[in-house]
Order: C-alpha cells, then structure tokens, then sequence
C-alpha cells in the first residue's frame, strides 16, 4: 500500500461543512482528490470544487433524502464527516428544557441519524465506509457553560466506539476531539487578539489548531491508512490543557 493520503473517487459527505472547522475539513478531503459535497440548513457559498445542499440534519427526513441525493447524483458514498454542531454559552441553571434539548438534538442525535442513513448505504457497497464524528475535548473534561454541549460531545465519543463494534467489518468509525482552533469567529468569541495570545500560550504546542489540521487528521481516518483503526477517539488539542498550577 501507498503511503499516500489519496481518496480519487471517493465521495465525502461533511456536515457543517462550509465554514470553520467544517470548511477546513472541506478542503483537505478536496486536496486530497475526494468528491466533496457539503450540507448546511442554508444555501452558503463552500470550498471551490465542493457541491453544497441544503439539509437541516434536525430533520430525519431531509436527512434521509440528502443521502439519498448524494448517492443518486454520485453512485455511491464512501465518507460521512459528522461535524456540524455547537452551542452558545449558557448557564445550566437557568437554560430552558427546550435550550438543552436542542443543543443535544444537534450535537448527538442528528450526528446518529446521519450515521443511520450513511451506513445503510455503505452495508450494501463492497468497499464499505467510514464514518468521522467530529466531537470536542469537552467529552472528556467539565464544560462550564456549555454543559450540555460537553455532555452531547461525551455521548458522540461513546456512540462513535458503539457503532464501530455494531458496524463493522464493513464501516469504520471513528471521532476526532478537537481542542481550541482558530476560525473566523475566535477574536469575537474569547474578547480580542490579546485574550487569543494569552490563551495560546497555555497549549502545550504554543498556539491553536488551524482547520485544516483538523481536516488532516479527518482525511487520515478516513483513509486506507486508517483502515484497522475503529471506535478511536483521536485527540487533536495541541498536547491538552494543562493543569491551572503550571501557569500561576
């Protein structure tokens, strides 16, 4: 085999694909020669060489009929990245019923529909599938203010390892936990390029993901360099976060 990162003829399906994290998912699964198509709940500009459809992956059946429009314009499907998800602050205590089903729906549940619809078309290819959970460090640590996305991710990193027992031989699947990455909306969301240094200089690497690294470590799961590794859950958080007492 190749030591070659090449997926020529294989179609990739990524969820929230077309902007952040997603868009550099997009874009390596692209340099690396896939058929990309991406999906989001509105008509939105992608990668250049990408197909966009609209999906509101909330919705079982508009699920449904997006995988099925993926196979009937391209034959086939070879990868599911699921990577759309996410959650405002908030504070637990106060934070609707409906709030935290929706975050939960979002970052849980749509990511296993998805699944659902992927994997009943690759059971039936010969080649298979795999499928990459895109899920987020907060699985595995306290997620203040966003408790009930960081207890969506832990049930994703969980659902990832089921569903590789539950599917094999035939579809791998597997999650990478993704840490602090710069994207379009980091300075807004920590207060500005000097919180942005500060926080940086906490990782253990000196800086925060781009997307695209991200992207490299989806592609490598998806490969056939990746093709005895199921139910993992890859960290790529720049070597984690460190205790507090290192930086008092």
């Amino acid at each position: 085999m190749s030591l070659v990162l090449d997926l020529s003829g294989r179609v990739v399906l990524v969820t929230g694909g077309t902007k952040g994290i997603g868009l550099g998912i997009t874009r390596s699964f692209l340099a690396a020669g896939a058929t990309v198509v991406t999906c989001a709940r509105s008509a939105s500009p992608t990668a250049e060489g990408a197909e966009h459809r609209v999906c509101d992956i909330r919705d079982p059946d508009a699920v449904v009929a997006l995988v099925s429009g993926v196979v009937e314009t391209h034959g086939r499907l070879d990868v599911l990245v699921n990577n759309a998800g996410g959650a405002p602050a908030s504070d637990a205590a106060t934070a609707s019923p409906r709030f935290h089903d929706k975050i939960v729906g979002l970052n849980l549940l749509s990511p296993l529909a998805v699944s659902q619809a992927a994997n009943a078309v690759m059971q039936e290819q010969e080649s298979g599938g795999s499928i990459v959970n895109i899920s987020s460090i907060s699985a595995h640590r306290a997620a203040p203010t966003v408790a009930a996305y960081g207890a969506a991710k832990a049930g994703l990193d969980s659902l990832t390892r089921s569903l590789a027992m539950e599917w094999a031989p035939r579809v791998r699947v597997n999650a990478v936990d993704v840490g602090l990455c710069r994207t379009e909306n980091t300075d807004d969301h920590y207060g500005g390029d000097h919180r942005v240094a500060a926080i940086e200089r906490t990782i253990p690497l000196g800086r925060m993901a781009r997307p695209d690294e991200v992207g490299h470590v989806a592609v490598f799961l998806a490969s056939d360099l990746a093709s005895y590794v199921s139910g993992a859950c890859v960290g790529c958080d720049g070597g984690g976060e460190p205790p507090v007492f290192l930086h008092i």
